[in-house]
């Protein structure tokens, strides 16, 4: 296998680095470079989540480790979950810095639509489904979108971590924190000129969908934003790079290898 990439992996909503640290560990393990950030708020970051106030806030550890890249290089960029709105602002941003972007089960925005559209589509699918023992919050009220998430742990392991192993469970509820300050930065995912065809366009992407997780909705990201390439991940749920890494692993290295 081709060696030298570096991958950059960014967390979904709730999470943060730690999440990584199988995928870390296999991908280190055949030559690569790995960078696993936490977002603002998240993982170790000692930010309270009703400290940021935008969605751009949370992004900024991602931004600066992005400007901060020598010039010439190119990473390999991954999003898992909302992490995909977070990297897409990254290749809005920083396009010449991107060899390829690898959305794992993630929201993946176009450039014509509002993000939030992919916010809205979530929110439509799960809307029947029981929220068990999430702590949801409505400070906007019960007709908007919740303000904030903590997932319960009975939640966590039938929903996300449905086929890892138990210590990754009982991992999460160590760490997982609170999610979707701000609305989900709902507010910020509406601006129509946030990605473009000249900058978010000109990258190239790939999306790994996990077929134990909600894939009616991997499909619409995928049929509302097109990619150079689909990866398909049997009995990985939610948290395919706790139950499924080596799988993924293999993926994210089968795509990483056709782009400089």
């Amino acid at each position: 296998m081709e060696s030298g990439k570096h991958f950059v992996l960014v967390h979904g909503s709730g999470h943060g680095a730690w999440c990584w640290y199988k995928l870390v560990t296999l991908l280190k393990s055949v030559g690569h470079s790995v960078t696993a950030l936490d977002l603002a708020a998240s993982g170790v970051d000692s930010r309270r989540p009703d400290e940021i106030a935008s969605l751009f806030e949370y992004v900024q550890p991602l931004m600066d480790f992005m400007a901060s890249l020598p010039h010439g290089e190119r990473v390999v960029l991954v999003g898992h979950s909302y992490g995909g709105f977070c990297i897409s602002l990254a290749m809005e941003s920083f396009p010449e810095k991107i060899s390829v972007a690898i959305f794992i089960a993630a929201f993946m925005p176009n450039h014509r639509d509002p993000p939030a559209t992919c916010l809205q589509e979530f929110f439509r699918l799960i809307s029947s489904g029981s929220p068990m023992d999430c702590q949801i919050t409505f400070d906007k009220g019960p007709e908007k979108p919740p303000t904030s998430i903590l997932f319960g742990p009975e939640f966590m392991a039938t929903k996300f971590y449905i086929n890892c192993q138990p210590e990754d469970i009982e991992l999460a509820k160590m760490l997982v924190r609170p999610s979707g300050p701000r609305g989900f930065f709902f507010g910020d995912l509406t601006r129509e000129s946030l990605l473009t065809e000249e900058k978010f366009g000109s990258v190239s992407r790939a999306y790994v969908v996990c077929k134990s997780d909600h894939e009616e909705l991997q499909k619409w990201m995928i049929e509302h934003s097109p990619t150079e390439e689909v990866k398909y991940i049997a009995e990985a749920d939610h948290m395919a790079m706790l139950s499924k890494p080596k799988e993924l692993s293999l993926c994210l290295l089968e795509i990483a290898q056709k782009y400089h």
